[in-house]
């Protein structure tokens, strides 16, 4: 059953299961896909049949990240316009990791940017073996909108992969940096993910919301959520001011589209990195 436009939604076995459902578009998030999963997980959340919550990609990927195509042509401009562009992100990642019913992300292929901080935000995170994993960000003139990466793996590891843009990272490598949990056969991830959440879905689910709880609360007492909340004022304002990077790009892809602008930004990385 579903009656979204942009993910599909299932509840069944005690599973709630929202798939990322705009394949034409690798899954970018956009704001009504955003609106959306908001409104599959408080479904989730409401429904006291459900006890875990799994969540997946259609197509060829989990999701490309945030949709820089309807971003070229909305042009956001503003403080407030990204307050509310940044905020709405921000929060849907963290619905994951906020939610009292475990979460459970499914990936293959590309999980960039935004999907990938979704991914981050889940409390397991299978990975098939052709996933892919990235923080592109900065490499488009952006900054990072929900600033788990350091949480979940080492701060060298992490400031090496935000700094560099690092969008090419495997999954052998995803499971040695701490940031999935486990790797299996490529077309099996969305199956185990379903294994994993049958099995818990045995489990007395108060039990469960409270050592989910507990194991949070760790982050929670190291001041995680206060550090979020400030990495999201600094990428406000980083947005609202627009880098120079960004620009260009985003003035390539309007001019020329978004492959010219991808192929320029690549570009410039190549040319200095064979220096």
């Amino acid at each position: 059953m579903s009656d979204f436009t942009t993910i599909q939604y299932t509840s069944q076995d005690g599973i709630a299961h929202i798939i990322f459902n705009r394949p034409e578009r690798l899954n970018a998030l956009d704001k009504t896909m955003l609106h959306e999963i908001n409104d599959a997980v408080d479904r989730a959340e409401s429904d006291d049949t459900v006890r875990v919550i799994l969540v997946s990609g259609s197509g060829r990927a989990f999701s490309s990240g945030f949709d820089l195509k309807a971003q070229m042509e909305s042009q956001p401009q503003g403080s407030k316009i990204w307050r509310d562009i940044l905020d709405l992100d921000f929060n849907t990642t963290m619905r994951f990791w906020n939610s009292p019913k475990p979460t459970i992300a499914a990936v293959h292929g590309a999980c960039m940017a935004g999907a990938f901080e979704i991914a981050l935000s889940c409390d397991i995170t299978i990975a098939a073996e052709d996933a892919i994993f990235g923080e592109p960000e900065l490499k488009f003139g952006a900054g990072i909108v929900t600033m788990l990466l350091p949480w979940m793996t080492g701060p060298k590891q992490a400031k090496d992969i935000i700094f560099t843009g690092a969008d090419r990272i495997n999954a052998q490598d995803a499971l040695r940096m701490g940031f999935i949990s486990r790797i299996v056969p490529q077309g099996t991830h969305v199956e185990t993910g379903l294994s994993i959440a049958r099995g818990i879905a045995l489990v007395d689910p108060v039990l469960v919301s409270q050592t989910k709880k507990a194991l949070n609360r760790t982050y929670e007492l190291q001041g995680m959520q206060n550090a979020l909340k400030e990495a999201l004022d600094i990428d406000h304002a980083i947005e609202s001011k627009g880098s120079p990077d960004k620009r260009a790009f985003m003035d390539i892809a309007r001019e020329r589209g978004m492959r010219a602008a991808i192929a320029w930004r690549d570009a410039r990385f190549a040319e200095a990195q064979s220096t």
